[in-house]
């Protein structure tokens, strides 16, 4: 039986992850893939620390790059993370006709097209399930199992950091920085968490899913991204109050031939699956013109759930390394170059739309709001203004019907102008 060889690039939570799977399911693989899967060498900043997890006897630690460019490799498995050295090494590694695995969504969006195209012009399989939402398996759904599909909107809960700082000011009535501080103590969250709060680990996800859902690349540079901070409780119990939740959403979808995505806090009605996704779970819904609305849902994190996506993909590898005629679709569109995308400009996106208004207390500012949102054909839904006595900073909260996104953006900068308003207009859209 023929040995896949696996080079390590990394061995924190998912590597050794995968190397548990690797141990412990040997028997359901080896009988999956007719093939015995081992690691033959695992780069690492330090080779001399002992490790809690093994490895293989065969297996050795290294902390030169080109120890996993030798004949000794038949898979590059990227687990390092960053972008300029996992850049150069996946590219060196497909130049020397080396397959390559890799969970690096931040790459991925911004190098993908470039990689893509060196592994089709080799021949060989560039494979990322793990890149989005961890153990959920979103990538060969898009990829495959939906491949017949028009894909008309995509929705997910792509970072559990937010998920679940979202998730405790909402059921446990922490402010966020309390919440913030107990993602970091159990692991959710790294000390310096901007990537995940800010929205930019949600946006390098979903520009990888826009090329798989509508085979064009949408540049991550153009997609609008606003993360968790503008997230007050007072927000949240609002939300509550009209049946909502807010939820950290990534969104696409094509309108008349173009491409509206973004990454933004959203309020998702409460009877929603998706509004239910707790904790530092992920979720994506996928809606398709044939099989309708799928929702797949699970661990977006960690060694085991991650390490489980790799391993299929390194999986997916030996299959196609056993059939007759070898080849790789890496990016679901036959590996041809996938053209720009046709992007909807931010103003013409329509959505209902949440509005907090911080205002003086006074007769009338509630009814003069609401005329100069008419003027601008915003149609208020529902409404509640809430005064506390002597208190004369009164939140005004609307929630209206469908509108365009330019007269939104007009009415926040006309009354945050008003003499009345004693604070930035908090806006979000309403899924």
């Amino acid at each position: 039986m023929k040995t896949l060889r696996l080079g390590l690039a990394g061995f924190g939570t998912v590597g050794s992850g995968l190397a548990k799977i690797l141990h412990e399911n040997r028997e359901i693989i080896v009988s999956r893939t007719g093939r015995e899967i081992a690691i033959t060498t695992v780069l690492v900043r330090d080779a001399a620390r002992k490790r809690a997890v093994p490895i293989g006897a065969e297996a050795r630690f290294t902390t030169n790059p080109d120890d996993l460019l030798g004949e000794d490799i038949d898979v590059v498995v990227e687990l390092m993370g960053g972008v300029d050295a996992a850049r150069s090494l996946i590219t060196r590694a497909l130049e020397s006709g080396k397959h390559v695995v890799t969970a690096n969504k931040h790459l991925l969006a911004l190098h993908g097209p470039e990689l893509f195209a060196l592994a089709a012009s080799k021949g060989l399989g560039l494979f990322y399930e793990a890149s989005v939402a961890g153990g959920i398996p979103i990538v060969q759904t898009l990829r495959e199992s939906l491949g017949a599909n028009r894909i008309e909107r995509l929705t997910g809960i792509l970072n559990g950091t937010a998920n679940y700082i979202l998730s405790e000011m909402t059921t446990n009535h922490l402010d966020f920085g309390t919440a913030l501080k107990q993602a970091q103590d159990l692991g959710y969250a790294e000390a310096d968490p901007m990537l995940d709060i800010e929205g930019f680990d949600t946006a390098h996800k979903l520009v990888v899913l826009i090329r798989l859902a509508y085979g064009r690349d949408f540049p991550l540079g153009k997609l609008p991204v606003r993360g968790i901070t503008q997230v007050s409780g007072q927000d949240i119990q609002f939300a509550r109050e009209f049946g909502y939740r807010i939820k950290l959403l990534a969104q696409a979808r094509e309108v008349d031939g173009k491409i509206e995505a973004s990454v933004q806090p959203t309020l998702v009605k409460h009877t929603y699956l998706l509004a239910r996704v707790g904790g530092n779970y992920n979720a994506v819904r996928v809606e398709g013109n044939a099989v309708g609305p799928i929702m797949l849902h699970g661990q977006g994190a960690g060694g085991a759930p991650t390490g489980s996506a790799v391993m299929a993909d390194i999986m997916a590898l030996c299959r196609g390394l056993n059939a007759p005629c070898a080849s790789f679709d890496n990016t679901g569109f036959g590996n041809t170059p996938l053209p720009p995308a046709d992007i909807l400009p931010k103003g013409e996106g329509v959505s209902m739309h949440y509005f907090r208004f911080s205002v003086t207390d006074k007769p009338g500012v509630l009814a003069s709001i609401a005329h100069t949102m008419a003027e601008h054909d915003i149609s208020i839904a529902q409404a509640v203004q809430k005064g506390e006595h002597q208190s004369s900073d009164v939140p005004i909260v609307f929630l209206t019907h469908k509108a365009r996104q330019s007269a939104v953006d007009e009415i926040i900068r006309i009354i945050d102008g008003l003499s009345v308003t004693l604070r930035p207009t908090v806006h979000f859209p309403i899924l």
